[in-house]
């Protein structure tokens, strides 16, 4: 079996799970960067992207606190954005 970024084989739930927890790392950087405004809907979607991975991965490995955690999270980002859209222009 080869290792490559700590992933094996093609456990895809994995790959998943990685990019999931890459969107939220990048998400946070950018933050406190002040590279992203919590005010975009982009800092938004990679938290979407985010949870979606590691629900998936969650869902895969059976770990339920994970799943509930990062589906919440997912919900608080889909509804900012949904905000930030309907927000009326200034």
């Amino acid at each position: 079996m080869h290792y490559y970024l700590f992933l094996s084989g093609d456990n895809m739930s994995s790959v998943v799970g990685w990019v999931g927890s890459i969107a939220y790392l990048l998400a946070y950087l950018l933050l406190s960067l002040n590279r992203l405004k919590a005010e975009k809907p982009l800092y938004h979607v990679l938290n979407m992207i985010g949870a979606l991975g590691l629900i998936l991965h969650a869902l895969d490995l059976k770990d339920y606190p994970n799943l509930v955690v990062n589906m919440a999270w997912g919900v608080i980002a889909v509804t900012a954005v949904v905000f930030i859209i309907r927000k009326p222009p200034k």
